[in-house]
């Protein structure tokens, strides 16, 4: 399985007045997360959606473990857990790269939909050389 790290530090709008991390930013390093991992294999969104592909999210998980606070760099770990034509889950932890505590884990689901319509499409039928790409991650 293909795994990548990308590293982010909390800054103080990250935070709440106890200068702990509000827990839907959790969800923008998510997504931070699956940018890098599909930018680390040289795709990119833009591209897809140039293609007429969006994913937009179906589903969304988050298990907060302990809290991250300000000025913690964390790694968002991001890999896929599972894929099809149709859609794709990414599943992510969050960790405190200081003590390598785990902060956080969780998923989300994309469905691989037409730009103009916002319809199901089968990834592999329509672009095949990134489902490729995104399978070989797996």
């Amino acid at each position: 399985m293909y795994i990548w790290d990308a590293r982010i530090r909390a800054i103080y709008k990250d935070t709440d007045q106890m200068g702990i991390v509000y827990y839907g930013n959790y969800y923008t390093w998510f997504e931070v997360g699956r940018n890098e991992f599909i930018r680390s294999l040289g795709l990119s969104y833009k591209d897809l959606e140039a293609k007429g592909i969006m994913l937009p999210v179906i589903e969304s998980r988050c298990s907060y473990k302990t809290s991250a606070k300000y000025d913690d760099l964390v790694v968002i770990r991001t890999g896929i857990r599972e894929m099809t034509g149709a859609r794709i889950i990414f599943a992510y932890e969050v960790i405190r790269e200081q003590d390598n505590k785990l902060l956080a884990k969780g998923s989300t689901t994309h469905a691989f939909a037409d730009a103009k319509t916002l319809r199901p499409v089968n990834l592999k039928k329509r672009c095949s050389e990134y489902f490729d790409r995104l399978m070989n991650c797996l």
